[in-house]
């Protein structure tokens, strides 16, 4: 076990120990993260301006692109790494870590000079009406320029936690988001869309100067050196697992913008209150996905390591342990919905809108979290395919046909309905692919 730890590795003989071990700092940071996102919303939403929190809310696919991207280089890497680790091929964890870092950088460049590049069609596209542009504009402007600074926050957040870090990658995200919450309430009364989305971006700055110094003072293995490129093999699994997980939030920014689209008619408070929605089905969502993507490095370092036993007891574990914690969660926000929308905005009117589509979103949490723990069983074992089968199930394909066949056949109540039908739908498919896949070979990657 010391061996391990002296060699950036993992306790493998106490597993349930050891995955919350990294799980738990990951479910933390995930609810700051929640809280990172629910800021911008409630002191937009104290305005009491729908048209301003509707052009702010339509901007949400904006930042889920950008996650995207930094997912590719973060989750991608971070598999990669995790089974590099279980190899203790040492030198190659600098080479990937380092290329991811410069990569990152890069692409959130590029995908943020693009996005201004096309600003309005893009918003538009995303479901902004006229009364609502101008706050999205504003909004989505200060987001895309900040574009680097967003993606390259998901390279050493994903990667310190291979190392065994997930304390002080948590401590990053938390040091974002209590300068964004700082920032909130002095930047918007004078600056608007603006100032939420600028107290945004000066909270990933201050995450990615800290986690930065992390690396450089307390890693044994990553390192920022100046690499633009690698192994072809290595470049190609990154790749190949990290898009899978970009899919996700790519498609889940899809599903956002249909779900205006389809709102649209019915008004622009329609999508206020759905923007509101989100946000506090994120609570959920960010708890679920904390402890289902905490999991990965320990996933990556038993394949790695070829500890398939233990991958099975793990697995085992976690998917008892997500459906319990997941059926509970979502209990108690079906039954405080009215209460929690509160909290957020004091609009009356957009309470009453809110809280059936709250219960609908979170109605089907428990079979979101098997989808989300079997994507992260395939990435960790490099299988990029039924990987992103999943990634593009539940907030993609999947969730997109039902969704344009609900709204045919039920019009306002059929998009509320939706994901709840889609979550069981891809839960159905999660379990297929994993039966197909690990019946008989559970842990062998391909």
């Amino acid at each position: 076990m010391e061996e391990n730890r002296k060699a950036g590795g993992l306790d493998t003989e106490h597993i349930v120990l050891t995955y919350f071990h990294l799980a738990l700092p990951v479910v933390i940071g995930s609810i700051i993260t929640i809280i990172y996102n629910l800021a911008d919303t409630y002191f937009i939403a104290q305005t009491n301006n729908a048209k301003l929190v509707a052009g702010v809310s339509v901007c949400s696919p904006l930042f889920m692109i950008l996650m995207a991207f930094g997912n590719i280089f973060g989750q991608g890497g971070s598999s990669l790494i995790s089974r590099l680790l279980g190899k203790k091929e040492t030198d190659a964890v600098g080479r990937v870590s380092a290329f991811c870092f410069w990569m990152a950088l890069i692409t959130g460049a590029v995908v943020g000079g693009l996005m201004f590049l096309f600003r309005d069609p893009l918003l538009k596209l995303l479901g902004a009406s006229a009364d609502t542009l101008p706050y999205a504009r504003e909004y989505g402007t200060v987001l895309m320029l900040g574009g680097p600074l967003i993606v390259v926050n998901f390279i050493h957040m994903n990667l310190l936690r291979c190392e065994g870090m997930s304390g002080l990658s948590m401590a990053g995200t938390a040091l974002g988001s209590i300068v964004n919450v700082i920032l909130d309430p002095l930047m918007i009364p004078s600056m608007g869309a603006a100032g939420a989305a600028a107290a945004t971006v000066i909270g990933y700055l201050c995450s990615d100067l800290f986690l930065l110094v992390i690396v450089l003072t307390k890693s044994k293995v990553l390192s920022i050196r100046p690499v633009f490129r690698i192994e072809g093999k290595q470049t190609r699994n990154i790749i190949a697992i990290g898009i899978t997980a970009a899919i996700t939030n790519l498609a889940s920014s899809l599903c956002i913008m249909l779900i205006n689209q389809q709102l649209l008619p019915y008004g622009d408070d329609k999508i206020a209150a759905m923007g509101i929605v989100l946000k506090v089905a994120m609570i959920v969502n960010m708890i679920m996905i904390g402890f289902a993507f905490g999991g990965i490095p320990l996933f990556g370092f038993l394949i790695g390591s070829g500890q398939k036993e233990k991958l099975k007891q793990l697995l085992r574990f976690c998917l008892s342990f997500l459906s319990i914690l997941a059926l509970s969660v979502s209990a108690v926000v079906i039954l405080a919905a009215g209460p929690l929308i509160s909290l957020i905005t004091p609009d009356a009117e957009l309470t009453e809108l809110a809280v059936p589509m709250l219960r609908w979103q979170v109605a089907g949490c428990v079979f979101g979290g098997i989808v989300m723990l079997l994507t992260c069983l395939f990435q960790a074992s490099g299988k990029a395919l039924p990987a992103m089968i999943l990634s593009l199930s539940r907030q993609g394909i999947v969730f997109i046909i039902v969704l344009l066949i609900a709204v045919k056949l039920a019009g306002y109540n059929g998009i509320l309905a939706s994901q709840f039908i889609a979550d069981i739908l891809s839960a159905a498919l999660a379990l297929g692919l994993y039966a197909a896949l690990y019946r008989t070979n559970t842990g062998q990657a391909e």
